[in-house]
């Protein structure tokens, strides 16, 4: 613990601290999977697995109704192109170049060198793949050793138990409800917060890595052993 001289504690020291850069890549590639900075080419793929009427659960804790016509899925993704914060990008399977998710990172700060990853959608093909967890490792990772953030935050209402567990599974440290956080959608919300720290990085990056390995999955994909972070 440090003290200054009025013998009050205060923080450690953060020596050379330089800003962290906003996001702007066009691609990251891993082992099974592409982020592809959001463009035109990806409405006609993401339009049937995210907009079908039997995937409208998937909807629930995200900021917009569910989306059944083209035209207004277009011009959603037309808006989300050109953001700069939120930067979104599409999850795509490197096999079959086929986009099956959309996410992005947001409420960007510099100054305080914070970010967080959101507006996550999943579609039923993308879910409990290990190409759900492959992105978010991706996405990580050029957090911490590209834009050289030093902390990463996910939040989620307080509600949505499956964002919660992923979180956790994720490696993002539980720190608290903001209870009545805002409303949407013409309802409260509370909102569970949780982060990872730049120092905590090195540890998590190994536990994905050893979990990505090809060695760790059977030939039909599923995995052998589970990843366990926390």
């Amino acid at each position: 613990m440090r003290y200054n001289t009025f013998n009050q504690p205060i923080g450690d020291e953060v020596e050379s601290f330089k800003e962290p850069n906003m996001p702007n890549v066009e691609l990251l590639e891993g082992k099974y999977s592409k982020l592809e900075h959001l463009n035109e080419s990806h409405i006609d793929q993401l339009f049937p697995l995210l907009c079908s009427s039997e995937n409208d659960a998937n909807w629930t804790y995200l900021p917009h109704e569910p989306i059944h016509d083209k035209a207004s899925f277009t011009q959603l993704i037309e808006e989300r192109i050109i953001s700069k914060d939120p930067y979104f990008f599409a999850i795509v399977d490197k096999e079959t170049h086929q986009a099956l998710g959309i996410m992005s990172l947001l409420r960007i700060n510099p100054k305080a060198s914070t970010i967080e990853v959101g507006h996550i959608h999943y579609s039923s093909l993308l879910k409990r793949t290990r190409i759900a967890t492959e992105v978010q490792y991706l996405l990580a990772r050029y957090v911490f050793e590209t834009l050289k953030y030093r902390r990463y935050e996910w939040k989620c209402d307080s509600l949505n138990a499956p964002s919660k567990h992923a979180a956790e599974r994720l490696g993002f440290k539980y720190e608290g409800t903001f209870r009545q956080a805002l409303v949407y959608k013409g309802r409260s919300r509370d909102t569970d917060w949780f982060s990872i720290i730049d120092k905590e990085w090195p540890s998590i990056k190994n536990h994905y890595e050893e979990w990505l390995d090809e060695s760790n999955f059977n030939h039909d994909g599923t995995q052998i052993n589970k990843l366990s972070i926390n």
